[in-house]
């Protein structure tokens, strides 16, 4: 425990996760391997979606891109810390890299939450104003939504960065969490911190709440024009298109609703569902999006095939 003579603490000790010691190695290779599928899975998706030009200018596959990126960064900033926990010794993270990785996984989930309702926002022009949908939704402004979503998750993070840590830390340092996340953070404070409690319920609860709702309306509505569809195979279409999106979404947040409106409390849920929105989800996306999404598949298909000659077409 770093404390001496009440000095504020120079670097925290992540708990991680309880589990039984004999899985330890079945626990950090089987992390290891989601967290290197990850990185495979999504980068994958990038490179299909920049290297057709029948995906990279739609709307729909930009924010799928920036998606990847996401997933990508979110994971690389909480999984790597995780699988060294289930490895010998003790290693802490020190002071700024506890409030570097607070940061980044509240400036990137909070894009993530934006991201996920413009997405929703897209398919619903998409289905219910198909016609318009080419002018109301376009490559340049699908460019400028998700570089919005980028601003407003940066605000969202420093926002947090700062309310959480202008409080004193002076001991213990022991942060019983996988990763540096306002509620188990909090807990060592050396001040009061009823007001950061109540500022991240609101702040993270109007943010959450406020997108959730604008998906939600987005689905009825889009689940409307799906009934009015005529035939079958339309049918099937649109809700194989939207299925990917509504799985993802709630693998997303579920586990937030469980998680932070209730900051005082310390339940080893906790962290088991945590690592849905840090490790499962960020896994889970591309392989979502390729088995359910005929037109990324044929571009896997176009790209691993490779230029084709003039004979061939």
């Amino acid at each position: 425990m770093e404390r001496v003579n009440n000095t504020l603490l120079t670097a925290f000790i992540l708990t991680g996760i309880p589990y039984p010691l004999r899985l330890r190695t079945f626990f950090f290779v089987f992390l290891l391997l989601i967290y290197i599928l990850t990185q495979l899975g999504n980068m994958l998706i990038l490179i299909t979606i920049w290297a057709d030009p029948r995906l990279h200018a739609r709307p729909m596959y930009i924010f799928l891109g920036v998606l990847s990126v996401i997933d990508i960064g979110i994971s690389s900033v909480t999984v790597p810390r995780l699988i060294m926990n289930f490895t010998l010794g003790i290693k802490p993270i020190p002071f700024g890299g506890c409030v570097a990785q607070l940061y980044f996984y509240h400036f990137l989930g909070g894009t993530q939450c934006f991201l996920y309702t413009l997405m929703a926002y897209d398919r619903y022009l998409a289905i219910c104003q198909p016609l318009h949908y080419p002018v109301l939704m376009t490559a340049k402004l699908s460019a400028l939504l998700a570089a919005g979503a980028w601003v407003a998750g940066s605000i969202h993070g420093a926002l947090q960065v700062i309310l959480t840590f202008h409080l004193p830390y002076c001991g213990p340092n022991h942060v019983d969490y996988f990763f540096c996340d306002i509620p188990a953070v909090l807990r060592l404070a050396c001040a009061d911190t009823t007001v950061n409690e109540l500022v991240t319920f609101v702040d993270t609860g109007v943010v959450v709440a406020s997108c959730f709702s604008l998906i939600l309306l987005s689905y009825i509505q889009i689940i409307q024009a799906i009934l009015r569809i005529h035939t079958a195979e339309g049918r099937r279409r649109a809700f194989s298109t939207c299925g990917a999106h509504v799985t993802v979404v709630t693998a997303y947040y579920v586990p937030c609703a469980f998680i932070y409106p209730r900051p005082e409390t310390n339940s080893p849920l906790d962290g088991a569902a945590a690592l849905f929105p840090t490790a499962i989800t960020p896994f889970l996306n591309p392989l979502i999006y390729t088995l359910r999404n005929q037109e990324v598949k044929l571009a896997l298909k176009r790209m691993l095939r490779g230029p084709r000659t003039k004979s061939e077409v």
